[in-house]
């Protein structure tokens, strides 16, 4: 039975939609925002190689791990200064990250079920998800970059609990900021093998872009294609 009293068949399967009943402005805002971040990020991915030979704009539009690698290097060479490398890099990092608190925050479980997707271990996965973010949701979202889970569930978790806002962002900058370091490190360590590295790979970014839109459409086309031929 449902809520109302109306009988539901057995066979009923859940809603894919986050959300109950009729979708409201806001429902639709954060959705659509959500779908178009991943559309953002899609697009952005054949272009990378190619925009390696700007590193500042790379990582100001997505966060790149090679461009702030990149731009470590150039902080050792001294063709790049390293707090105006960080200041760039924060918001590339946090761009979207407060969409997924929001989700969690306000469609709750069904934001992580959304996340995790139709797998068989989704229940287990879910409530163990919410354990953890209850008692170390802090830490996770400090770690953030450096363990398993995806980051979005975490995210979305952090909201579903009822995080604030402000911690969320606090907590989110510390993490980003650990990455950004690391990443920034590495460039630096390696140094001008970094940066002749990446401007060899922007020379041949167009086919790298290329190959990279090729390798998208054939593993699309095979995921398809098997979830066709499931009985």
């Amino acid at each position: 039975m449902s809520e109302d009293g109306a009988a539901v068949p057995n066979n009923a399967q859940p809603s894919p939609l986050p959300w109950e009943g009729k979708a409201q402005p806001a429902d639709k805002f954060l959705m659509g925002a959500i779908v178009a971040s991943g559309l953002y990020l899609l697009a952005l991915m054949p272009l990378t190689p190619g925009l390696l030979a700007h590193p500042y704009i790379l990582v100001l539009l997505k966060g790149s791990m090679s461009g702030m690698v990149t731009l470590g290097g150039m902080v050792r060479i001294g063709e790049a200064s390293l707090p105006l490398v960080v200041l760039v890099s924060i918001p590339g990092m946090m761009m979207f990250d407060w969409l997924y608190w929001w989700a969690g925050r306000r469609w709750g479980r069904r934001a992580i079920d959304v996340f995790i997707g139709n797998h068989p271990k989704a229940e287990k996965r879910a409530q163990r998800l919410e354990r953890l973010t209850r008692r170390w949701g802090w830490l996770a979202i400090v770690i953030a970059y450096f363990q398993p889970v995806p980051n979005v569930l975490i995210y979305a978790a952090a909201g579903w609990t009822r995080m604030k806002l402000w911690k969320f962002l606090v907590l989110d900058a510390i993490g980003s900021g650990l990455w950004i370091a690391l990443c920034i490190g590495l460039g630096y360590a390696i140094g001008q093998e970094a940066v002749d590295t990446a401007k060899a790979i922007s020379r041949y970014g167009l086919y790298l872009g290329l190959g990279l839109i090729v390798v998208v459409f054939v593993r699309q086309y095979y995921v398809a294609s098997r979830q066709a031929r499931r009985p």
